[in-house]
C-alpha cells in the first residue's frame, strides 16, 4: 500500500502562516496521525483498519484487533464497540502492542516528504532527525517561513537562521517508561531498529552522508526459559532492577550470581528483560511486585525473557543465512578436587568472536565425560557469559570452580575448524602441568572511585525522602548495641554502612529509634561515611565500649514501602535493602566511577538510556536500560543495566532531558568518559 502525498510548499496567504508537522514533514490537524510516503506495499497485518494506513502507537484491543492509538481514542468518543468485529470495548482496556510490533513498524521505509530537493529514504523512525538536521528541502522550508512570519526579511538572501525554539511536542501514548510486552510465547527474532522515547538507540549511528550500507539492525529474541529447582524454597540467584515505579520501566536482569540455579541452567544473561513469569506479565509491575512474583517458591518457574542478541549488518543479512543446523548444548564437569585440570584447550577465532574448542586431552575430565566437542562455541561457563570472551577469562572461571563446571556451549553441524595457531590457546588447567603455559590475567587499573561532586548531586526522585536522626543514649560498658551492619566502601558497589539487623539482645534494640535499612553516619563524631567494612566494624566496637554513645543514622523513605516478605536473606545469612531503596540515597553519599569507553568511528556505543528531566515528573536520573552485546559498552564489562549516568565528559546530567543528552553522547565519536553510580539489583 503506498500512501503518497504531494510535496509539501509553504502556503500562499500571509495572514496566517500553516506551518508544516516538524516530526513527518506533512500538514496535519494536531490531533491527527502523522502522515508519511511509504516506499512499498505495506503488509495489510500492520495496517489500521479505520484511517487504512501503517499503524502509529498502534493499541491492542481485548478482542485481539489493533488500530492506531488516536484512530482509536477518536472512534471511541462516539462509539462504544470495536470497529471490526463490534464487541463492547472500553478504551481503558486497550493496551499498548508489544514493542516487537511496534519496532517493526518503525523500519518501514519512507521517502523524504521533500522530494523535489531530497530523494533520501530511510527508515520511519529516522525521519523526523532527517528533517531537522539534514534534509535541504526542510531547511529551505524553514527559511520561507521564518520569511513569511517576519517581513523584514523579504527579499534577503540571507543564509537559513538558527531555529529559535522547536515548538512544544505532541504529547505521545509511549512516555519512556513503556513496557516491553509479549504477545505470545513462541521465540521470535526481530530487528529493534528504534528503541522508545527516552532512549539513546544503539542499532543506528548515522554519518553525515547517512551511508546506508554502515546501517545495521539490532536483533532480540524472545523466548521461554524453564528454572528447575530441587528445593522449590531455592533462590533463582539473579539481581534484577527496574519496575514501573522506576525509570527503567521493564524488569531486568542485573547479574547472575554464580554457581546459582540460574547460573547452572544458562540461558539467562545480565542485560535480560523479564517479560513474564508463570504465564504473568510483569512488563508492567512495580519493582516489589516483581520480585514477589519472581521469588515465588516451585519446582519448575517458567520465564519469558527477551534478549539482546547484538547487530547484524543489513547488507550481510542474507549471506549469513546460512542453512545450519545449530544446538544449545548444557554440560556439566565434576571435578574431584579444585586443582584438577579439564583437559581442553580454548582458542580465538581470527573470522568470529567468542571462544571455542580446539581440543580435548586424552585421559582428561572433559573428553571422559564425553558431551563436548571440538569446535563448540563456549557461550557461557557457570552462568558468566562469555560469547564475546576470551580464553583468559574461561580459564580463570573454571580455575576459580570449587567442583562442578556448568558450560553452556554451541554446536553447529556440518562445519569444519579452520586452522588455528596455538596463539590464543589456552589450557584450562590452574598451572602449566597440563601442557600449556599458565594464564596471565590482564589487570585492569584501579578503578579509582570518589565521592560525588557538588556540582553533580541533586534532589532526590519524587516521591523519595530521607531524614537523619542522633540517638544519645547511655549504657553499660559491656552492654552491646546489638546491631549488624553491611556494606562498606570496599564493597563491589562502595556503598555506605547501613544495619542489617537489630537484635533483640542490645541497647538499640530498647531504645527503639535505629531500623533495619538505616544508614550510620557517625558514632561519638566519627564519621563512617568512608569506612571500609572492617574499619566500620572496629569503629563500632571500640566506641560502644563507652558510657554514652551518640549515633548518627540516616532513614531512607521509599514511595512504596517493601512488603515485610520481601525481606531476603541473601546467600542465606545477610539482609540487603532493595535496589530501589538505594534511589533514596542522597547524593552527597554516592560513590562515583569515571568508565572511558572507546570505539571505532563505525561502531555504537552499545547501550541505551532512560530518564531525565520530564514535564510533569520532573527531573528523574539517567539510567543505563540496556547494554548490546559484541558492543564497547559490553567488552568493558563494566557498566551494569541500572547504573545511573551522573555525568558525560564531565558535563554534569543533572536537569537534562534526554532530547538534551542523547546529542551529547552521539556526538562523542571514539571516545566518551561516562561518571556512573552504581546500586546492587534486589535478589531474587
Amino acid at each position: 500500500m503506498l500512501g503518497i502525498m504531494g510535496d509539501p510548499v509553504v502556503e500562499e496567504p500571509v495572514s496566517k502562516v500553516s506551518e508544516l508537522c516538524h516530526k513527518c514533514g506533512q500538514f496535519h490537524l494536531l490531533q491527527d496521525n502523522h502522515l508519511y510516503n511509504f516506499q512499498d506495499e505495506v503488509d495489510d497485518e500492520l495496517v489500521c483498519h479505520i484511517c487504512l494506513q501503517p499503524l502509529l502507537q498502534p493499541m491492542d484491543t481485548p478482542c485481539g484487533h489493533t488500530y492506531c492509538f488516536k484512530c482509536l481514542e477518536n472512534f471511541m468518543q462516539e462509539y462504544n464497540f470495536c470497529p471490526m468485529d463490534r464487541k463492547k470495548l472500553c478504551f481503558q482496556h486497550c493496551r499498548k502492542s508489544s514493542l516487537l510490533v511496534r519496532n517493526l513498524l518503525d523500519k518501514l521505509t519512507v521517502l523524504c516528504p521533500f522530494q523535489k530537493e531530497c530523494l533520501q529514504t530511510m527508515q520511519r523512525c529516522e525521519l523526523e532527525a532527517h528533517l531537522q538536521n539534514r534534509c535541504p528541502g526542510f531547511k529551505k522550508y524553514k527559511s520561507e517561513l521564518e520569511k513569511r512570519k517576519n517581513p523584514h526579511f523579504r527579499g534577503k538572501e540571507d543564509p537559513i537562521t538558527k531555529e529559535e525554539t522547536n515548538p512544544a511536542r505532541e504529547a505521545e501514548v509511549s512516555d519512556g517508561l513503556s513496557a516491553l510486552v509479549a504477545e505470545s510465547s513462541i521465540a521470535a527474532v526481530v530487528s529493534l531498529g528504534t528503541v522508545e522515547p527516552g532512549l539513546v538507540n544503539p542499532a543506528f549511528e548515522e554519518g553525515e552522508e547517512g551511508d546506508q550500507s554502515q546501517k545495521a539492525s539490532l536483533l532480540a529474541e524472545t523466548s521461554i526459559v524453564e528454572i528447575h529447582r530441587d528445593d522449590p524454597e531455592e533462590d533463582l540467584g539473579m539481581r534484577i532492577v527496574g519496575g514501573k515505579d522506576t525509570p527503567l520501566g521493564n524488569i531486568v536482569v542485573q547479574e547472575v550470581l554464580r554457581d546459582s540455579v540460574v547460573a547452572a541452567d544458562g540461558k539467562i544473561a545480565p542485560g535480560d528483560h523479564i517479560l513474564e513469569v508463570n504465564g504473568v506479565n510483569i512488563s508492567s509491575v512495580t519493582h516489589c511486585q516483581a520480585i514477589s512474583l519472581l521469588r515465588q517458591p516451585g519446582p519448575v518457574l517458567h520465564l519469558m525473557v527477551l534478549q539482546e542478541k547484538g547487530f547484524s549488518n543489513r547488507t550481510a543479512s542474507q549471506d549469513s543465512n546460512s542453512a545450519v543446523n545449530q544446538e544449545v548444548i548444557h554440560v556439566t564437569l565434576m571435578k574431584r578436587d579444585p586443582s584438577e585440570p579439564l583437559g581442553i584447550k580454548l582458542i580465538r577465532k581470527t573470522d568470529e568472536t567468542g571462544i571455542f574448542i580446539l581440543d580435548l586431552l586424552d585421559g582428561g575430565l572433559a573428553a571422559k565425560n564425553g558431551k563436548l566437542s571440538r569446535n563448540d562455541k563456549v557461550l557461557s561457563i557457570n552462568g558468566q557469559d562469555l560469547r564475546q570472551g576470551t580464553p583468559e577469562t574461561a580459564a580463570q572461571i573454571i580455575q576459580t570452580s570449587e567442583a562442578r563446571v556448568n558450560f553452556v556451549v554451541l554446536r553447529q553441524t556440518g562445519v569444519q575448524l579452520p586452522e588455528a595457531t596455538e596463539e590464543g590457546g589456552t589450557p584450562t588447567s590452574s598451572s602449566s602441568s597440563n601442557g600449556g603455559s599458565p594464564v596471565h590475567q590482564r589487570r585492569r587499573p584501579d578503578q579509582n572511585h570518589y565521592r560525588r561532586k557538588s556540582n553533580y548531586q541533586k534532589d532526590l526522585p519524587q516521591g523519595y525522602r530521607s531524614q537523619e536522626k542522633t540517638i544519645a543514649l547511655r549504657k553499660e560498658p559491656k552492654e552491646s548495641l546489638g546491631i549488624t551492619i553491611g556494606g562498606g566502601r570496599d564493597n563491589k558497589n562502595k556503598l555506605p554502612i547501613y544495619i542489617t539487623s537489630v537484635q533483640p539482645i542490645g541497647c538499640l534494640f530498647r531504645d527503639g529509634r535505629i531500623k533495619r535499612g538505616d544508614v550510620l553516619l557517625s558514632i561519638n563524631g566519627i564519621d563512617l561515611t568512608h569506612l571500609n567494612y572492617y574499619e566500620a566494624v572496629s569503629a563500632l566496637k571500640s566506641n560502644a565500649a563507652s558510657h554514652t554513645v551518640v549515633l548518627k543514622a540516616l532513614e531512607m523513605l521509599v514511595p512504596e514501602p517493601p512488603e515485610p516478605s520481601l525481606e531476603i536473606r541473601e546467600h542465606g545469612f545477610s539482609w540487603s535493602p532493595l535496589w530501589i531503596t538505594w534511589l533514596g540515597l542522597p547524593t552527597y553519599l554516592h560513590c562515583c566511577q569515571d568508565i572511558v569507553l572507546h570505539k571505532s568511528t563505525s561502531e555504537s556505543w552499545g547501550f541505551s538510556i532512560v530518564g531525565g528531566f520530564e514535564e510533569g515528573k520532573g527531573n528523574q536520573p539517567f539510567f543505563i536500560k540496556t547494554i548490546v552485546p559484541a558492543t564497547p559498552a559490553f567488552r568493558d564489562r563494566r557498566l551494569k543495566c541500572g547504573d545511573e549516568i551522573v555525568a558525560v565528559n564531565g558535563v554534569s546530567a543533572v536537569g537534562m532531558s534526554n532530547s538534551a543528552l542523547i546529542p551529547m553522547l552521539k556526538e562523542q565519536k571514539n571516545k566518551v568518559t561516562l561518571t556512573v553510580v552504581s546500586w546492587p539489583g534486589s535478589l531474587v
